[in-house]
């Protein structure tokens, strides 16, 4: 990565921290942004902490996707970064509205938390807790400036409104005269077409009406949620946006610093949980700001059917929830019990409340035979859909070669759903649907061998728009894997493919049908070149120049996300 001249010049500026308060009061606001990234490239937790407590601009955005050669932020400069807003609260050159930190643990979805013991969560929760304390006088100072500036804004508002209305009223004076000899006309026609009946004015008097009281209810409740969210941030000076990590060990953490009123005010982009309770997350979802909150992802959490129709109104609440992840949460619908079907039904209406929904995400929920039931009511069409270890049966394969969503979607995860001579023509529909826009397959353990990834080759060749297929612990031969390479160099867009170890390669033993457990656990051939089945496959695509796809048979590293 070449680095630009200003990267290099502020590199030699933060190493040196004993000269910090020389430069620091004569810097030139636009230089803090190049400083502060050359400070957590560098590590200078000194630096970031001082750099942020006099932070010039409204918003701080620290996170996102990483550019090519960019590390992650450094623990220490993260925690040098949250204790300069505490002190920034009380320093009046601190211009800092919106502490943006989406995506700063971004291994996994944005949620992970990979930095080990350490838990940003925790961190950002305790920030929040300390800046309570921290009540003084500049701190008053910094909620005048901001008032202040409000007000500014909505006197210029104010002053274009009634130019606005200066506008039309001048307007409506020039279409007077021609508005007056239109409505003579019009009384005219309707004395000639006779009197309206009694019985139908009466209908539309009461359907006015009815629609008036819904209109202010409507009115009234959204000026209520305005006027809650308005006096609760009445005494906030930063609000924080993160991605919250919550487990039993940080949720009463959490819960406090959600419940907290104070100068900084935690919001939430996505939340993810695991081993809650329903209760205990039926709490938190309380606490979070409505506006903001873009996913909920849930595991190794025991809802159940009734847990999860609890859940979903209070989800409907977030008017911009887009992702609903659910993941190992003891939903199992191959248990017959008298209830199930109401527990459907509500599971059902409680996910056509959620508006906006684009990603769903149903891992080991075991509901053979129940996805029309849970997919139909989604109001709009889903983008990404992830059934792994669904247990789906022959009908939802039917279904969901024509569903609505079947046009748009980008990513679908059918992993360890076993596959055979009943689902196939159903996956070769769905395929042909979904041609024009799938980008992301996954059919890792589904149980293909060579004669049905023969019938199935076709399908996924027109899949123009496919970058990223996973194949992985599928009982496959040498020979079925040079088909696929084959097929693979024909497709444009591809760019990775994730292969199975052929069967050649295991040890003597494996049975002739294997599972993709059985696959996972049997040891390879140590006596064998272990390279050999890479050159071959690799051999194919240099041989057709398509060295741009990258192949490899490694489950664990696998990473679709690595395709832009």
């Amino acid at each position: 990565m070449v680095l630009s001249l200003l990267s290099l010049c502020a590199k030699e500026v933060v190493r040196d921290h004993s000269s910090s308060h020389s430069w620091l009061r004569w810097m030139p606001k636009d230089l803090y942004r190049a400083l502060l990234e050359a400070a957590f490239s560098t590590c200078r937790p000194l630096a970031v902490g001082e750099l942020v407590q006099r932070w010039p601009e409204l918003t701080l955005r620290v996170g996102g996707r990483r550019k090519p050669g960019q590390t992650a932020p450094n623990r220490l400069c993260i925690q040098s970064m949250l204790l300069g807003v505490v002190r920034g609260l009380t320093d009046h050159r601190c211009a800092l509205e919106v502490l943006d930190l989406c995506g700063v643990q971004g291994d996994e979805g944005g949620m992970g938390d990979p930095m080990g013991g350490w838990s940003l969560t925790v961190a950002l929760c305790t920030m929040v807790l300390k800046a309570r304390v921290r009540t003084r006088r500049p701190q008053r100072t910094r909620r005048e400036q901001k008032k202040e500036r409000d007000q500014e804004r909505k006197r210029i508002s104010a002053l274009e409104r009634e130019r606005d209305l200066k506008r039309e009223r001048g307007q409506k004076k020039r279409d007077g005269e021609l508005n007056s000899n239109e409505s003579t006309n019009v009384g005219e026609r309707t004395e000639s077409s006779g009197s309206v009946s009694e019985e139908d004015l009466s209908k539309g008097v009461r359907r006015r009406m009815e629609m008036e009281r819904k209109r202010e209810r409507t009115v009234l409740g959204s000026s209520e949620r305005e006027a809650e969210e308005k006096e609760m941030d009445r005494g906030v000076v930063v609000h924080v946006r993160a991605d919250l990590f919550v487990n039993g060990r940080s949720w009463e953490r959490v819960h406090s610093a959600l419940s907290t009123s104070g100068p900084l005010k935690l919001q939430c982009r996505y939340l993810r949980v695991e081993e809650i309770s329903v209760p205990s997350i039926s709490i938190l979802l309380d606490l979070l700001p409505r506006r903001g909150l873009l996913g909920v992802d849930i595991r190794y959490s025991s809802l159940g059917v009734a847990g999860l129709a609890e859940l979903l109104p209070l989800l409907s609440t977030f008017p911009a929830l887009k992702s609903l992840r659910l993941h190992y949460c003891n939903l199992d619908f191959r248990r017959v019990h008298p209830s199930q079907s109401e527990a459907l039904v509500e599971l059902s209406q409680g996910l056509a409340r959620l508006q906006e929904l684009r990603h769903l995400s149903l891992t080991a929920l075991r509901l053979p035979g129940q996805l029309r039931v849970l997919l139909s009511s989604l109001p709009q069409p889903l983008e990404i859909l992830e059934l792994p270890y669904l247990s789906l049966s022959p009908a939802d394969f039917a279904y969901l070669s024509c569903s609505h969503h079947t046009s748009t979607l980008q990513q679908l995860d059918l992993s360890e759903n076993r596959l055979d001579e009943n689902t196939l023509p159903s996956i070769r529909r769905l395929l042909s649907q979904a041609s024009g826009s799938l980008q992301h397959l996954s059919l890792s353990g589904c149980g293909l061998t060579d004669g049905l990834l023969g019938l199935l080759l076709p399908s996924l060749g027109g899949c123009r728009a496919l970058k990223s297929l996973a194949l992985a612990l599928n009982p496959l031969s040498m020979a079925g894997l040079m088909d696929l390479v084959k097929m693979a160099v024909r497709m444009p867009s591809l760019r990775q493919l994730l292969y199975p170890n052929p069967l050649e390669d295991y040890q003597p033993g494996l049975p002739d049908l294997p599972s993709s457990a059985q696959l996972l656990d049997w040891p390879l051939d140590e006596t064998s070149d272990i390279n050999l089945t890479s050159n071959k496959l690799n051999r194919v695509l240099i041989d057709n120049g398509r060295s741009d796809i990258f192949l490899t048979c490694d489950l664990l590293n696998y990473d679709k996300d690595m395709v832009a």
